[in-house]
């Protein structure tokens, strides 16, 4: 059963976009987006994963305006999609790429590449978690990407519970909003350069990360070497990697947070009971996700006649 969830939307939010956008200038939008995404995901269920993550990394850096899809120009500054903390990892540029050109034949220049992103997640969230909410639209697409404003804006997977609070806060989200949409984790993989130093120098002693599950982390060693060399990836979410669910906070409990910004989550007593509370009330985890979405999805938008609607999401008009 699909789990219809429909936010509260706060001011700043209805005031600037709103639900059914498109219904007059582009009414298949939404359908023509969620099929190119179910195909992909059908396919590849990382993908799934992927465009909720590169919803968020857009929306985290110079908010929700397509940015992160840019690419770099020739000669010219580098993009956000080609820092480290996006690049290789990041997924799902080529889904909305194709999104982007169906519904270029049937409704030119008026489908932003900002909101086919945010259907998107949606829809991965839909088709992965039975998790379904209607989306605000209205954004626009930037005309800049900086790879220098990444670092800055972008948590790193080694932060601690109160800095991610912070960060999250810079945003306008909660640290009960940030636990929500920690639980994205529950699907897609990471490289293991991003937790590697839980596993063999912890803090610099050149031990192991004591709140890691020991079980956990032998397999965990088995994938990713002390020595290094490739960089592999592992599934986020060792119980149900392909569904997002409520089961990643209940193994955050049980010492198997992969990254540090998840263990932390069940070890600050800043966030703990956030995490108990939702690994014991999934339905509610759920409902709290679609709003939490709908609320970043909203961060620093470009509305009206600011930005463009670009006809390529890859590159300015």
């Amino acid at each position: 059963m699909i789990m219809m969830f429909v936010p509260k939307m706060d001011a700043a939010v209805s005031s600037s976009l709103r639900v059914g956008f498109y219904r007059r200038s582009c009414p298949a939008a939404e359908s023509i987006i969620a099929r190119t995404v179910r195909r992909a995901v059908s396919q590849n269920p990382d993908i799934g994963a992927g465009l909720i993550r590169l919803h968020f990394h857009d929306c985290f850096v110079r908010g929700c305006d397509g940015s992160v899809l840019l690419k770099s120009l020739p000669g010219g500054p580098k993009a956000e999609r080609d820092h480290p903390a996006n690049n290789p990892g990041l997924r799902g540029f080529n889904v909305i790429s194709k999104a982007k050109r169906r519904i270029e034949r049937i409704c030119p220049n008026t489908v932003s590449c900002a909101d086919i992103l945010a259907f998107a997640a949606r829809d991965s969230s839909q088709i992965l978690g039975r998790i379904n909410y209607p989306v605000p639209a209205g954004r626009r697409d930037g005309l800049v990407s900086s790879f220098n404003e990444v670092t800055p804006n972008l948590p790193s997977p080694r932060l601690t519970a109160d800095q991610l609070i912070q960060n999250f806060a810079s945003k306008g989200l909660s640290a009960d909003e940030m636990v929500t949409l920690s639980g994205a984790h529950s699907i897609g993989r990471s490289r293991c350069s991003s937790f590697s130093d839980r596993l063999y120098n912890f803090n610099g002693t050149r031990a192991q990360d004591p709140s890691l599950d020991r079980n956990y982390a032998a397999t965990l060693k088995a994938t990713c070497p002390a020595n290094g060399g490739s960089d592999p990836t592992v599934a986020m979410d060792p119980a149900t990697p392909n569904r997002l669910d409520n089961t990643y906070y209940a193994e955050l409990r049980a010492g198997r947070g992969l990254l540090t910004t998840d263990q932390t989550l069940a070890e600050s007593p800043a966030t703990r009971g956030y995490v108990d509370m939702n690994a014991r009330f999934g339905v509610a985890w759920a409902g709290k996700f679609a709003r939490a979405m709908v609320k970043m999805g909203s961060i620093d938008v470009l509305t009206g006649n600011q930005g463009e609607i670009r006809r390529r999401c890859s590159m300015v008009n």
